[in-house]
């Protein structure tokens, strides 16, 4: 497919799918949903008091369901599963089928549970995402944007750009691979301008002549390290 065929079919689907809250920025006004969830404790947190970091990871597209067992297959949840100890807690909810990070209001459920029942640092709430997760994670932030420490989304976008300013004074760190044919790069382009204009804290890794799996990422501990240097 060209590569204007494809931009004209990517923008009729992200229409289409805004009808479904796909490409819309979460919203308060969404019916509350109480998403199931992967949960990891750090070793120790049972012997300790001390309140810790709190990272929210957001799944791809095809991690869709009712069977948590499905995050496991890349990113943190897979990580954990292969026995790697992490200094924070990890949450990490699953979208149903047939829906998107934005068709339901799932952020407010969770973080009230998590914060009810687990010693999490308000001043460190980390939002990552990857492809779908990637735009749950810009579109999560936007609404909700006290909320979050740092967010890092992984070769996604946001339908409504002129909303991002919302979130110039979160610390971000995105990613996009310059040959990603599935959600191109101009998405995450396009709202690093905008952040740039509005003065936001935004840096942006361009993957040159990488594609759309870029889930390796998750193994680069860089990235966890420079999440945990930001506060509230």
């Amino acid at each position: 497919m060209s590569t204007s065929l494809f931009s004209t079919f990517y923008c009729l689907t992200l229409l289409l799918f805004s009808l479904n809250g796909y490409a819309q920025p979460a919203s308060t006004g969404k019916i509350k949903a109480d998403y199931k969830y992967q949960l990891y404790l750090p070793k120790g947190y049972s012997a300790t008091k001390t309140a810790y970091p709190l990272v929210i990871y957001l799944h791809g597209g095809s991690q869709r369901g009712n069977d948590l067992t499905k995050l496991n297959v890349y990113g943190p949840p897979s990580l954990v599963s292969k026995g790697q100890d992490f200094p924070f807690i990890i949450a990490s909810p699953q979208c149903p089928n047939d829906k998107f990070w934005s068709t339901d209001n799932w952020f407010e459920p969770l973080y009230a549970d998590l914060t009810t029942k687990y010693r999490i640092d308000p001043k460190r709430v980390y939002l990552t995402g990857i492809s779908m997760g990637g735009y749950g994670a810009w579109q999560t932030a936007v609404a909700y944007p006290d909320k979050f420490a740092a967010v890092v989304p992984l070769c996604g976008g946001c339908d409504d750009s002129t909303q991002v300013c919302n979130i110039k004074n979160i610390p971000i760190w995105t990613f996009h691979g310059t040959a990603d044919d599935l959600i191109p790069i101009d998405e995450t382009e396009r709202l690093v301008r905008s952040l740039e204009q509005c003065r936001g804290n935004v840096k942006f890794t361009r993957l040159k002549n990488e594609g759309h799996t870029i889930q390796y990422l998750y193994e680069d501990k860089s990235i966890y390290r420079w999440m945990l240097q930001q506060h509230n």
